[in-house]
């Protein structure tokens, strides 16, 4: 039986051996912790706190994007949309994806628009009923409980979602049982070797639960390679983006222009680094 009061993650996600290590990272819980072979840092959130900060992704106001920020959504998705149908050679008619973590289904109506077959998995009862309220395909519950048969999909779509996971190699272990021999996973999280780390260390909003709820594993590139090959995928490709130095509102709006301004201007370099705080991961079921 858990321990509420006890810390939420006592080892490495990862799967490594060593006991972690306090790192000069502080949060209000205490600072954070570090894998010594794979860089994975950890969160001492206590399980009950974890437990009730995850308590906001199924409120009623949660996750409902308009305007230019739902415009900038959808071209996010075709984006990545279009590069899964490459990788699989295929037309997106041809392609049956399933979104895990799904929320209200942004990312399954660009599919759709897009002409691939398009359900979603996700945990938060009242926003799985908010997304099938619009036609879509989205079963309530976590993915191991829908009992989907052996390579159903051709693709998996995993959005900030392994952040928020204890032992994030069972899923990934069920991803790789329900795709296709040669199928892609896809997944996204925070990047923690990141120039914006380096800068911001604990005033990074990405590591704050209170703003970020539920985050409580931080993976970089190696620990997300390690974590792959664990779980028996091939890695097509790694790719980081954007940097940060402040927060608006953090510092005066002069010093958060500049810093801006100089962010903008080390997105390239970042991304060529493999240094940008936005982690995308491109991995591919073994034929």
């Amino acid at each position: 039986m858990e321990q509420m009061t006890q810390r939420y993650i006592d080892s490495c996600p990862v799967g490594c051996a060593p006991p972690l290590e306090a790192t000069d990272i502080a949060l209000p819980e205490g600072p954070l912790l570090r894998c010594p072979e794979c860089g994975q840092l950890v969160s001492q959130i206590t399980a009950q706190a974890w437990h009730a900060s995850m308590e906001q992704f199924d409120e009623v106001g949660y996750n409902q994007p308009a305007g230019r920020e739902l415009e900038r959504r959808y071209a996010v998705a075709r984006r990545r949309l279009l590069r899964i149908a490459a990788l699989l050679e295929r037309d997106p008619g041809d392609i049956r994806l399933l979104d895990v973590g799904c929320s209200r289904g942004q990312f399954l109506e660009a599919a759709l628009m897009l002409g691939f077959q398009g359900e979603g998995v996700e945990p938060a009862p009242g926003i799985a009923a908010a997304a099938r309220e619009k036609g879509l395909a989205v079963h309530t519950g976590l993915l191991e409980e829908q009992r989907f048969p052996d390579a159903e999909f051709a693709a998996v779509t995993m959005f900030e979602v392994i952040e928020h996971l204890r032992e994030p190699a069972s899923l990934l272990a069920e991803c790789r049982r329900i795709l296709e021999p040669g199928g892609i996973l896809l997944l996204s999280t925070g990047n923690t070797a990141s120039w914006t780390v380096r800068a911001m260390k604990g005033r990074w909003d990405y590591f704050d639960v209170a703003r970020d709820a539920g985050h409580v594993s931080f993976f970089n590139p190696g620990s997300i390679e390690r974590l792959a090959a664990r779980c028996g995928y091939a890695v097509e490709g790694i790719e980081t983006a954007r940097v940060k130095f402040h927060d608006k509102g953090d510092v005066p709006r002069a010093a958060y222009l500049a810093g801006k301004l100089a962010a903008e201007a080390l997105n390239l370099p970042a991304r060529l680094a493999a240094a940008g705080h936005d982690m995308l991961a491109w991995l591919r079921r073994p034929r």
